[in-house]
């Protein structure tokens, strides 16, 4: 997760990491399945050190930093919450962190010599690597190229898991929407589906 990196103004980024982070865990074509059970910080408060860290907002300023894991935890955790190792706030923050060491993106990408850069990658070299990797194939989300630009700029790689929390094969069936879309909006853009024949920007610090 890469949002400071994009398009955004100064403004709106808050001591942006130079990492990768976690967007949120997500079940499939489920959303706000209990509006009932509100988010309470204090569920996870063994976890606040690590959800600053590997789950910051950054795009909102707010006193105590929390309304990001409010949000994914109304939309996406009170869904998530039907299996049995997600039906806690606890679990549900908790497995996300887990999910997020277990897959350690920055440490794989450091290894096939992917990095920030004001060059430009092939989005095909950057898929092979990770499919070699992790032995599937996640899904990587652009910004499209700016008016004048060749380039379209990586933004998030979504990983996909089983009920069973193994990593599977992340594929958008023909006619399906890209569930990220609608939930991504940076300024005027949004996020979609990289295209294999753009060259690729992976930028090396705030725009």
């Amino acid at each position: 997760l890469y949002f400071c990196f994009l398009q955004m103004s100064a403004n709106d980024c808050h001591d942006p990491p130079e990492y990768w982070t976690i967007h949120g865990l997500w079940p499939d074509k489920t959303e706000e399945c209990n509006r009932t059970w509100h988010f309470n910080v204090t569920e996870i408060k063994d976890l606040i050190s690590d959800m600053r860290h590997y789950w910051p907002d950054v795009l909102h300023s707010s006193l105590n930093r929390t309304q990001f894991w409010k949000h994914e935890w109304d939309k996406h955790g009170t869904c998530a919450a039907t299996l049995q190792a997600l039906n806690s706030q606890k679990k549900y923050f908790g497995k996300a962190l887990e999910l997020y060491q277990h897959v350690d993106l920055n440490s794989c990408l450091l290894k096939a010599g992917i990095k920030p850069s004001s060059s430009y990658y092939q989005m095909t070299a950057i898929k092979e690597a990770l499919t070699r990797f992790y032995g599937v194939t996640p899904k990587i989300q652009c910004l499209p190229p700016e008016e004048g630009e060749k380039a379209q700029t990586i933004g998030q790689i979504e990983f996909c898991f089983t009920k069973e929390l193994q990593l599977r094969n992340c594929t958008v069936l023909k006619g399906e929407s890209d569930p990220v879309q609608a939930d991504l909006k940076l300024g005027s853009e949004e996020l979609s589906v990289c295209n294999d024949s753009l060259p690729t920007y992976y930028p090396s610090e705030v725009q």
